[in-house]
């Protein structure tokens, strides 16, 4: 699955110190980099420099923290962990959805 990052999206965290958890990227630093946070223990002050082999894309691209980064440069922390709880919140109505 090879997508091309963007602003606001949605990652999975697979390698590193935090595996399974999820992030919203913050900044597009090259091709193979981006930095992620997640308004948590990574807060957009201090955002975790990935390789995207290390995750994994997801298809939500959240429109709030793109409209804050357009606008500002920046997003709240408050933003980031509301954006990945809406996230997750939607994972488990579709799993609940399918009978999972």
């Amino acid at each position: 699955m090879n997508q091309t990052p963007e602003l606001g999206q949605i990652v999975k965290v697979l390698r590193g110190s935090d595996p399974g958890k999820y992030a919203v990227i913050i900044a597009l630093l090259d091709s193979r980099f981006v930095l992620i946070a997640d308004g948590d223990k990574r807060r957009f002050d201090s955002p975790k420099k990935k390789n995207l082999l290390h995750l994994q894309l997801q298809t939500t691209i959240s429109s709030e923290v793109v409209g804050s980064l357009m606008d500002t440069g920046r997003v709240t922390n408050g933003k980031l962990r509301f954006a990945i709880a809406k996230f997750v919140e939607n994972l488990k109505a579709e799993a609940h959805e399918k009978g999972e």
